[in-house]
């Protein structure tokens, strides 16, 4: 899926390279479609409402033999399972506290993976974005952590998450890394020329 425009994927980068101007810090966008497939949750509730099928058509004034009550559970649960996988009834069935947990533990891979805990003055950070999650999560090394209060970043994270849900990535996106890089550029402007990590956003499908 394609969730930006070339246009709008250059922009971010531009975004991300013109606040590094500013600052030592070194910032990271990563988006990923969503955080996990989730093909056990509608499984799982597929199965369990397939297990009462037999009671409930027993108990039915249908004529129905063994076989034929095996079939209609079967036929329940394939069923069941496919519905379920649309995208739209699948992300209401997940509880909100195993999507974000799933978001979260992609989001901190992703810090590491990406090397951003690396940076030369430990002040690299990520802004990290699930989108079918609605998550949004703001990682920072030490280096940024010991000199900024996290709730300043949770205040981003909350207006991001609006427009994320909203359907307004992109523009929430521009917006978080603007606010961000004005509070970095704050705590540590420029003192060197340096590009420790890539600008262009990182999307993972």
């Amino acid at each position: 899926m394609k969730m930006f425009s070339e246009q709008e994927l250059q922009q971010i980068s531009q975004t991300i390279g013109n606040i590094e101007q500013q600052t030592d810090a070194e910032l990271m966008a990563v988006i990923a479609t969503a955080s996990d497939d989730y093909y056990f949750v509608p499984t799982l509730w597929a199965a369990i409402i397939a297990l009462f099928t037999p009671a409930l058509l027993y108990l039915s004034p249908l004529w129905l033999d063994i076989t034929d009550l095996l079939m209609a559970q079967l036929a329940v649960f394939v069923a069941l399972t496919l519905l379920f996988r649309v995208p739209t009834i699948k992300y209401r069935m997940i509880p909100k506290s195993v999507k974000y947990r799933r978001a979260s533990l992609l989001a901190h891979q992703q810090f590491l993976l990406n090397g951003i805990h690396k940076t030369q003055q430990h002040l690299g950070m990520m802004i990290f974005v699930s989108e079918a999650d609605h998550y949004v999560e703001i990682i920072t090394d030490y280096g940024i952590s010991q000199q900024i209060d996290n709730q300043v970043w949770q205040k981003l994270v909350q207006d991001f998450t609006q427009n994320v849900k909203q359907g307004n990535t992109y523009q929430g996106y521009i917006q978080c890394l603007t606010a961000s890089g004005e509070v970095l550029a704050q705590h540590f402007p420029l003192t060197q020329q340096k590009n420790e990590l890539p600008n262009a956003l990182v999307v993972i499908d």
